[in-house]
């Protein structure tokens, strides 16, 4: 279900306006791109400080309702208070349904705890990359992409390129090489099953 909320057109801008506009929980910020102009919008701050904590909306086409005329967006960039728990701004990039889109999409990574390495191995499996950079048009944009860690062996590593992305997305690369995403690394002091099981008896 696509994530919508409201914002209303902003006229004043400025250090002070926005520094009013928080002081009365209001959050300041910008659509931009596709054909329309830049827009100066304002929103509830705790409605967005709620929908920031979603992972969803770091990686979705979102719907934003400015006085009626909805758009569809994606979040480019947020602003905090260094120490506060405040959202300063947000961007905003208009999307058209037509046209290819980069996203960085997080990675859900599942069955590790079934996997050769660590059921067997006595490793560990470090998630080396979090979030992958993608090509896709806005219908086919996933809001994370599932990494299947459970065939993982011991010492074994999965790529960039094993990863099994959903129809219609593509990855975006940037530089040469495949890079490692997951990688199995045997924790310190353990051993294979069979041989602690061999301790336990003799004890």
């Amino acid at each position: 279900m696509q994530i919508e909320f409201k914002a209303t057109k902003r006229d004043a801008q400025g250090t002070g306006a926005s520094r009013r506009l928080r002081r009365a929980g209001q959050v300041p910020g910008i659509i931009y791109g596709g054909e329309g102009e830049a827009l100066a919008i304002t929103m509830d701050h705790n409605e967005l400080y709620h929908l920031l904590r979603k992972e969803a909306f770091h990686a979705s086409v979102l719907n934003i309702d400015v006085e009626g005329n909805k758009q569809n967006v994606i979040l480019r960039d947020s602003q905090w208070h260094p120490f506060k728990q405040q959202v300063l701004h947000l961007d905003f990039q208009r999307v058209a349904a037509g046209e290819k889109m980069h996203m960085k999409v997080p990675l859900h990574f599942v069955g590790d705890d079934v996997s050769p390495a660590v059921k067997l191995g006595g490793c560990m499996i470090s998630h080396v990359i979090n979030e992958i950079d993608v090509q896709c048009l806005p219908k086919d944009l996933p809001e994370f992409v599932e990494v299947d860690l459970s065939a993982v062996e011991s010492g074994a590593s999965v790529h960039l390129s094993q990863i099994k992305l959903p129809a219609g997305v593509e990855l975006a690369q940037h530089g040469e090489g495949d890079p490692v995403v997951a990688t199995a690394l045997l924790v310190k002091g353990a051993t294979a099953e069979g041989e602690a099981e061999g301790e336990d008896e003799q004890a």
